[in-house]
C-alpha cells in the first residue's frame, strides 16, 4: 500500500536551530560537502551470500539512516518550512544501449525486503525507458532526495551542486567505485547538505551510524 509522506510545519520562533535556519538559508545561504570511505567489507559479503544486488541494498541503508534525524527531512512547502516524515530515495537507472541515465524512485519501506522487491519491481516496469523520469506518468514525491553512485570511479571528493535559486534542504549522496585497502571492501561516500539545515554533528551521527548497520546488515535479510 502506498504511503503519503506527511509535512509538518515547523514554527522557527520555537526550533531549537531556528536562528541558525534563518542565518544560513537568508544572510548567508551556505551548502557543504565531505567524502568519506564507508567499510563495505561485511555487507558486501552478506548481501553476495544471500544473492541479492547491492545497489538497492545501499539505497535503502542510506534512505533509513537519514530519516532517523529531522533535520535531513527539512523542506520548504508553500513558502512554510516544516519536516517530512520520511525521505524516499529518487536515483539514476544507468542505460547500457546508449551511456545515458534516467531518475527513477522506490518508495522508502522500513522493512529491507518489502523495499527491495519493489525496487526490482520498478527496474522491471520502468527501467528500459529513457527520458529524464523512467516513471513519466508521476512526479517524483515531494519527500524524495537525490541517492545515487557513480560506479566506474573511486573519488576522493564528490560534491554536487545546485544552480537553480530555490529552497532545497534534503541532502544529497553519491557513492564511488569500491576499493581493497587490505582485506577490506572500502566505498568512497560523499554527502552534500544545506548548512541551514544540517550541521557537522548531524553528518558525523549520520555516518557513524551507517557504518555500525552497514557492519551488521545481515540483520535485515530474511533467511
Amino acid at each position: 500500500m502506498k504511503r503519503e509522506p506527511v509535512f509538518t510545519p515547523i514554527d522557527l520562533h520555537a526550533w531549537k536551530r531556528g536562528q541558525m535556519f534563518y542565518y544560513f538559508a537568508k544572510m548567508a545561504p551556505t551548502g557543504y560537502s565531505l567524502t568519506v570511505k564507508v567499510d563495505v567489507t561485511r555487507m558486501k559479503a552478506a548481501l553476495d551470500k544471500a544473492g541479492l544486488k547491492f545497489f538497492p541494498a545501499y539505497l535503502w541503508l542510506v534512505t533509513r539512516t537519514l530519516n532517523a534525524r529531522q533535520e535531513f527531512r527539512i523542506a520548504e512547502k508553500d513558502k512554510q518550512i516544516g519536516c517530512y516524515d520520511f525521505l524516499t530515495p529518487l536515483y539514476a537507472s544507468f542505460h547500457e544501449d546508449d551511456q545515458t541515465f534516467s531518475l527513477m524512485w522506490t518508495e522508502y519501506d522500513e522493512d529491507f525486503q518489502s523495499f527491495y522487491e519493489a525496487y526490482l519491481h520498478n527496474q522491471e516496469q520502468y527501467g528500459r525507458n529513457h527520458g529524464v523520469l523512467t516513471q513519466p506518468q508521476t512526479p517524483p514525491p515531494p519527500n524524495a532526495y537525490t541517492v545515487s553512485c557513480v560506479p566506474w570511479i573511486t573519488f576522493e571528493h564528490f560534491a554536487v551542486h545546485s544552480y537553480e535559486n530555490k529552497p532545497y534542504y534534503f541532502p544529497s549522496v553519491e557513492a564511488g567505485k569500491f576499493v581493497m585497502e587490505g582485506e577490506r571492501l572500502m566505498m568512497p561516500l560523499s554527502i552534500t547538505c544545506h548548512h541551514a539545515a544540517t550541521d557537522g554533528w548531524h553528518v558525523k551521527c549520520f555516518l557513524e551510524q551507517l557504518q555500525t548497520d552497514a557492519d551488521h546488515f545481515e540483520q535485515n535479510i530474511k533467511r
